[in-house]
């Protein structure tokens, strides 16, 4: 049998691709070796992190309910229950998308896929045939040289999704979307944690002024911050772990002692083993597989997506890589604009983010309008306590949107609105002059359109 297409790869990128490549009429296969579909994101990402994030918010809300006048008695944490239904969740989505390859007449391969020769896969011992491939191998965590990950002691974000227990002192290396949120499961659960991060801020490419505002909110819900500062060394001691690191710039060490690690660094793509260097494919010095407007690697018939290509390493940015990908296999129109892709930090409060940042424009030479409001003064927001962050929207000097920040509960609700408006055209006076409903959080997102014109009715 030869297929139109072989996905290697069954996370969200891969799996939505192969999806809706049957549904144009194709016949094809998903090649993936894990042993389960979904990819890191719903094994060990993004979905078992906010199933924890849930269960510990839950948690940690039983503290503010005397504001409320509910007591309430003391409560306990079981962490094992707590990771089985994290494990449920993760276990059900991964069999819904089986199920949706048995819908849609996608053939599943089990095994590790190598690419012996432009339209041959092989998988095991088998060698399939297909007219293209279409890597969508998605990322891992990158290391630093010299610290050893045991996902004991010092952990990945796998390790630290896996906890049996509520370390005493858990220390983050990297203030970036995944040190946080999973510093922040831990910490309301009753760890002490601390963050440690080389450049002199949090959360490197959102806007500043957001950042400091998610800095301020993590603070005062427990997180330690140490900014400007190396991670050097961990070593393993009778107590636990003593790490040694360097005051940037200040020619200093310190030393920290916790009981466990999280290196949470960054992420680099899964493109080893695949045979990419004998085929000729070319590859950046980061490891990113270069590809051109239609995903087309420098090798006809063999395409990529999502993080193993440039652009956000965000899951539903794969997604949409591989249905326009696939569309244009198949002879229709897509385009992915990277600059309509939001992000979102999933920790309490919430930040998302969408287009250029302040720093972006100032750097450009960019003359542009900011709107600001802060959810202080958003009714929904002091009627839930929630009145932590502000929305902030950036246009031109013709009211285009040019970027949207929101450091508040649901920004990743609230940023959806923005990045429709961006995507349509929509000016900051067409989403001021929209109708939105009262008391809501999503008053803040009009208000903050209102005073990018010089408008605000209750700033």
């Amino acid at each position: 049998m030869t297929y139109d297409l072989i996905v290697i790869g069954g996370g969200p990128g891969g799996y939505v691709a192969a999806i809706r490549a049957a549904q144009l009429g194709m016949k094809v296969a998903c090649v993936e070796g894990r042993g389960a579909l979904g990819g890191t994101c719903l094994n060990v990402g993004c979905i078992p992190s906010k199933a924890l994030l849930n269960s510990s918010a839950k948690f940690a809300e039983l503290s503010h309910f005397s504001s409320h006048g509910i007591a309430v008695g003391e409560a306990s944490i079981d962490v094992p229950a707590m990771m089985g239904r994290k494990d449920k969740i993760v276990g059900d989505l991964t069999k819904g998308i089986a199920f949706l390859f048995q819908k849609n007449g996608v053939d599943l391969i089990e095994g590790w896929a190598t690419i012996p020769a432009a339209g041959q896969v092989k998988a095991g011992d088998e060698v399939h045939e297909t007219k293209n491939i279409l890597i969508a191998t998605g990322s891992e965590p990158t290391p630093l040289p010299g610290i050893e990950i045991d996902e004991q002691n010092v952990l990945s974000s796998t390790g630290a999704i896996a906890l049996d227990s509520v370390p005493d002192h858990l220390v983050v290396i990297g203030a970036g979307v995944i040190g946080l949120e999973l510093g922040q499961v831990w910490a309301r659960l009753g760890a002490k944690v601390t963050v440690i991060e080389y450049l002199d801020r949090i959360l490197p490419g959102i806007d500043g002024e957001i950042a400091k505002l998610a800095q301020r909110a993590l603070s005062k819900r427990g997180l330690k911050f140490q900014l400007g500062r190396a991670l050097k060394s961990v070593e393993e001691t009778t107590t636990g772990l003593t790490l040694t690191v360097d005051r940037v710039g200040k020619d200093k060490e310190e030393v920290i002692e916790a009981d466990k690690v999280l290196i949470a660094v960054g992420r680099r793509p899964v493109t080893r083993g695949l045979g990419l260097e004998d085929l000729g494919i070319a590859v950046s010095p980061r490891g990113f597989i270069e590809v051109d407007g239609t995903f087309q690697t420098s090798v006809p018939g063999v395409y990529a997506i999502g993080d193993c290509v440039p652009g956000p390493m965000l899951a539903h940015k794969a997604e949409e890589d591989g249905v326009a990908c696939v569309e244009m296999l198949a002879g229709e129109t897509a385009h992915v604009d990277y600059n309509t892709v939001p992000g979102v930090v999933y920790t309490d409060p919430e930040v998302a983010s969408v287009g250029l940042t302040e720093e972006a424009l100032k750097d450009a030479g960019t003359e542009y309008a900011v709107g600001k409001f802060a959810f202080m003064a958003n009714s929904r927001a002091r009627s839930t306590g929630e009145t932590d962050g502000a929305v902030k929207v950036i246009a031109d000097l013709n009211g285009k949107i040019l970027g949207a920040h929101i450091c508040g509960a649901h920004g990743g609700d609230l940023i959806a609105e923005l990045v429709l408006a961006m995507t349509k055209g929509a000016t900051v006076s067409e989403v001021a002059s929209t109708c939105h409903a009262h008391p809501a959080m999503g008053e803040a997102v009009k208000e903050a359109c209102l005073d990018a014109l010089g408008r605000a009715i209750h700033a």
